[in-house]
């Protein structure tokens, strides 16, 4: 039985000509190992979910623009092909020679810029659960992980051979299940380890430590992911997370490149796309749910981050669908 597609709507980016970067011979042997495991667990386009639940194999056969939407923390590894992400105005590439990692779930947009019939985009992608992180430092106690000043809570790192092998021993689970449940989880802990041990990989050790600021900017992000609705008071923030009202504005645009407000925007925006596009719902229905008293305003800042008012974008988007 082939697995169940739950890529969103997307629409059509133009195409990309460029040469895909090279590897070692080692690590090309790796990618092509990759590639074939993808492609198999992948059987067309559209993003699958795995019989291992945060592991998803992703394939497009042509350029494509993705739309926006919040990310959890993640993984993601390309096989083939090139992909832009943009967060907050910022542009992030990766490809076969550099993953992407979100160290906090993110409203971001992505276009695969980069993708023939013959030569897809093939990536992977799996989900993060922050608990695994603080876990694994628990235990494996001091990891000697870079300390540097606090960045964004997306980036993208050089890969390297070890870090692929145990993607690629991940996924050949898949062909014996049996062993899934116990060595899945081992598996993702060398992950998780790979990517502590990385350069950037104190992003993801601040998300586990509860006395440091980027943890408590972690906290405030869960906070309104699970709030949007309401409205945003942003001293009742700063107390829930236990910061000062203008620490959380900086710390907070350091790690999401936006504001509080302009993040809690994102969510609301999307989650009304959704809503109309999923449920049926009418626009002002859509904007009243999500948070918003004003059509108008709803209608104004929907336009503008997505670049058409919501009648017009969904009779574009269905187009795609």
């Amino acid at each position: 039985m082939l697995p169940t597609a739950v890529e969103p709507a997307i629409a059509r980016a133009a195409p990309d000509t460029r040469p895909m970067p090279e590897l070692s011979a080692t690590m090309e042997q790796q990618r092509a190992e990759l590639a074939e495991l993808i492609r198999r667990h992948a059987p067309s386009d559209g993003s699958f979910q795995t019989l291992i639940k945060p592991l998803f194999m992703v394939r497009h056969d042509r350029p494509l623009q993705s739309v926006p939407g919040v990310v959890q923390p993640a993984l993601c590894i390309m096989a083939q092909g090139r992909k832009d992400v943009t967060l907050g105005g910022e542009l992030f590439t990766y490809d076969p020679l550099n993953y992407l990692v979100l160290s906090v779930a993110l409203p971001i947009s992505g276009k695969v810029i980069y993708a023939t019939p013959e030569d897809p985009h093939l990536a992977m992608r799996l989900d993060i659960d922050p608990a695994d992180i603080n876990a694994l430092i628990a235990q494996a106690g001091p990891m000697s992980v870079p300390t540097r000043p606090s960045g964004r809570g997306m980036y993208v790192e050089r890969i390297d051979s070890q870090l692929l092998d145990a993607v690629i021993r991940l996924i050949r689970l898949l062909d014996s299940p049996k062993d899934i449940p116990m060595l899945a989880p081992l598996i993702t802990r060398e992950i998780l380890y790979r990517l502590l041990r990385g350069s950037e990989g104190y992003r993801l050790y601040e998300i586990a430590i509860s006395n440091c600021q980027t943890h408590r900017v972690t906290q405030a992000i869960k906070w309104l992911n699970e709030h949007f609705q309401q409205p945003l008071r942003i001293e009742e923030l700063a107390r829930e997370v236990n910061l000062s009202v203008s620490t959380l504005h900086h710390r907070f645009k350091a790690v999401t490149a936006m504001s509080p407000l302009q993040y809690q925007k994102q969510l609301r925006l999307q989650e009304a796309r959704r809503l109309m596009l999923a449920d049926g719902l009418e626009a002002s229905a859509a904007g009243y749910k999500v948070g918003y008293e004003s059509p108008s305003q709803f209608s104004r800042e929907y336009s503008r981050l997505f670049g058409a008012p919501p009648l017009r974008d969904l009779a574009r988007l269905r187009k795609t669908l």
